[in-house]
């Protein structure tokens, strides 16, 4: 980018946290220079979706398929923007099928879970659809300039605002900043950037800024739970067993059959072209080991079907898939937060003219895109007032 450019804001991170955010501060800020970056190839996040290269015709939602929304405390601000992306048509009621497996592959209809508290939506179009559409509304899609496959590295401050370098040697300059990834702040990030120091501490030395210094002992405690997922790419004649034609379908699998079988949950996908696509989801520490430790991949994805077939032997819903079904995986950078939550009270440091969101914040949806909406919708209306 032209070294001579200072934004009024800089937004790290493109999942749908960030894109709520920058939705509704441009809405009333209009004459405002906001940059977005973010290390993947598109918006989405932990919400993307995956439309392959390789192999054409499929778009597979590879991280969250849905959303829930429980809104236990009944918080207006959250309320209004469902409502708003339900009447934008952005979002409808997802009444897919949602099966528990017990020990005996029986199948057990459970509507609660952590995946399905509350109300489901489904995106309008994919996943990544979804916060291009959130970032698109109001037509402000012109007000902002995106850096894709862009990984920021290092971070500076001082009186004159941030400047921020990436893996490649880009630089950006910016009054104010909001991170909406935590990676650039978490203890993580030294062996995933490979760096010595945090970059948020490197840019804010300790004792510099109260806020900074709570925000950072706040995620010094909070882990992150690593995932796999596996996209198979089933042949032209594969289908149910039935004659199910919803575009989703879900299988979560109990404690003892994921131990078994390494499988946390499994959707189906129907595609625009009606090949059904399967995403499977592990959080399994010894499936993860053994795929790092893996000489052949070829082999390890040969287990993951043998699993596969093995869990539906005699399911009466699911068909068995062939050893020649395709297979990608996806080894996640950024995955969900768990253990410690940050407060709320620490989204906003006005002396490092810096804020945060996603669901790594207390409340009812923390590790869950509730969480990442009403973040953002919090930290617009406490500072669209204060950039200057």
């Amino acid at each position: 980018m032209k070294s001579d450019v200072t934004y009024d804001l800089l937004i790290i991170g493109g999942g749908i946290s960030s894109c709520v955010f920058a939705s509704k501060y441009l809405k009333n800020n209009i004459t405002k220079k906001v940059g977005l970056i973010e290390i993947g190839r598109g918006l989405g996040g932990r919400s993307s979706t995956r439309i392959s290269k390789k192999y054409e015709g499929w778009k597979l939602n590879h991280g969250s398929p849905n959303f829930n929304i429980s809104n236990s405390k009944n918080n207006l601000l959250l309320k209004r923007y469902i409502d708003e992306l339900l009447e934008n048509k952005y979002i409808k009621i997802d009444d897919s099928e949602i099966f528990f497996l017990n020990e005996d592959s029986n199948l057990e209809i459970q509507k609660i879970s952590e995946f399905s508290c509350g109300v489901n939506y489904l995106s309008s179009d994919s996943m990544s659809g979804l916060s291009k559409m959130i970032i698109e509304s109001n037509n402000l899609k012109e007000e902002i300039d995106f850096f894709f496959e862009t990984l920021i590295v290092d971070m500076k401050f001082n009186d004159k605002g941030w400047l921020l370098t990436s893996k490649n040697g880009d630089k950006f300059k910016s009054k104010y900043l909001i991170c909406a990834t935590n990676l650039l702040l978490h203890k993580r990030s030294l062996k995933i950037l490979n760096v010595n120091q945090i970059p948020l501490r490197k840019a804010i030395p300790i004792n510099s800024d109260k806020k900074i210094d709570l925000i950072l002992n706040f995620l010094e405690e909070q882990t992150f739970i690593p995932r796999l997922t596996f996209l198979i790419y089933t042949n032209k004649n594969y289908s149910y067993k039935d004659n199910y034609s919803k575009k989703l379908r879900y299988f979560y699998l109990k404690n003892n059959l994921e131990k078994k079988y390494g499988f946390e949950r499994i959707i189906f996908q129907l595609q625009d072209n009606n090949k059904l696509g399967i995403v499977v989801h592990s959080k399994n520490a010894e499936l993860i080991d053994s795929y790092i430790s893996a000489k052949d991949e070829e082999v390890f994805k040969q287990k993951i079907i043998k699993n596969f077939n093995k869990l539906f032997e005699e399911n009466s819903l699911i068909h068995k898939l062939t050893f020649d079904e395709k297979i990608s995986i996806m080894k996640w950078r950024a995955s969900q937060p768990s253990g410690l939550s940050v407060p709320l009270s620490l989204q906003f440091s006005r002396k490092s003219k810096i804020g945060f969101c996603g669901d790594w914040f207390e409340g009812n949806g923390f590790g869950r895109i509730e969480g990442s909406i009403l973040s953002a919708l919090i930290l617009e209306k406490k500072i669209k007032d204060l950039i200057k």
